[in-house]
């Protein structure tokens, strides 16, 4: 039996894939990945291994080796860097990849070079320069990693932006409210659906958020443009704020983001999706987006009689609360 890994099972969006994923009741093993051997994810996985981070040398031979020794049939990454460096290997895996082509995850795997894609594409971006070529042209800015993710050293208006290397970026400050839109590219280019919320942030991730539909026509026109340049496919997160010049994004995802597990609840299951194209080979399901909001808690797994370093997977006994 073909089975499904997923990395990064750690994080807040592998951990949504996971529920979504269990919930489909698909009745195929589930592979877990992540950095560290015991996290968040592991009760959710029937198998779970430690593996190095996306960017070393052995990463790629080693989710290779859980393929062949898992008989994986998709692989579902959960952050950037994976979707990047898997996509960029799909071929070696000998398996499906849930995340654009190399050409595409590269350029949104970094914030500066996404920008240069999207202005010579004439489609619109937060004005970006290098810290080192910045010459104080915003009238308010923010600086941060390039590659940078889940809104770690990020510096609002800092006195001195050219202070910083240029493994940053500084982008043109936007004022207003905060958008996350999801859209789902099928295999074939078409455009599936999209669904966008209205977001707050608290460390990173989302922690309170709201189903809109006021923005819809421009996201649409504007995702239209993008897929028409260049390869999407799958799911694709566009991040934006609405200023008085219109939607503007500053930071696309080219793979499954952290509202997941919000979206399946509201109408778009993007993970569904997935299975359904790339492992069922089936046409995906059709989104029907309610209106509705959500809000993020703490949520623990109790391990009875266990110390951390017992833990394993689904097969451990636990209970959640």
């Amino acid at each position: 039996m073909k089975s499904i890994l997923v990395t990064g099972i750690g994080g807040v969006v592998g951990q949504g894939i996971l529920r979504n994923l269990l919930a489909m009741n698909l009745n195929v093993p589930v592979v877990g990945t992540n950095t560290v051997k015991i996290s968040a994810g592991n009760h959710l996985c029937d198998h779970v291994y430690e593996v190095p981070f996306a960017y070393d040398g052995d990463y790629v031979a080693t989710i290779k080796d859980l393929v062949t020794r898992h008989e994986v049939g998709l692989v579902i990454p959960s952050t950037d860097y994976e979707a990047y460096y898997l996509s960029l290997n799909e071929e070696a895996l000998s398996c499906r990849v849930a995340a654009s082509p190399p050409e595409v995850t590269g350029f949104c795997l970094d914030k500066y070079l996404n920008f240069q894609e999207f202005e010579s594409a004439g489609l619109p971006f937060a004005q970006s320069s290098l810290p080192s070529a910045y010459r104080g042209e915003f009238a308010k800015t923010v600086v941060k990693p390039r590659e940078g993710r889940g809104s770690r050293n990020i510096v609002i208006d800092p006195a001195r932006p050219t202070d910083f290397g240029d493994d940053y970026v500084v982008q043109e400050y936007l004022n207003g409210p905060e958008l996350t839109t999801t859209f789902y590219v099928l295999q074939t280019g078409g455009l599936h659906g999209l669904i966008t919320m209205e977001r707050e942030l608290e460390q990173g991730n989302t922690a309170r958020c709201e189903v809109v539909f006021d923005h819809d026509e421009t996201l649409l026109g504007m995702i239209r443009r993008i897929i028409a340049r260049f390869p999407f496919k799958g799911s694709c997160n566009i991040q934006s704020r609405v200023t008085r010049n219109g939607v503007i994004p500053f930071e696309i995802n080219c793979r499954i983001s952290g509202t997941n597990s919000v979206r399946s609840q509201l109408g778009f299951n993007d993970v569904a999706y997935t299975v359904q194209e790339l492992f069922l080979n089936q046409l995906p399901d059709q989104p029907h987006i309610l209106k509705g909001s959500a809000i993020r808690i703490i949520h623990d797994v109790i391990y009875p009689d266990k110390s951390l370093s017992e833990i394993s997977n689904s097969n451990d006994h636990f209970w959640t609360f």
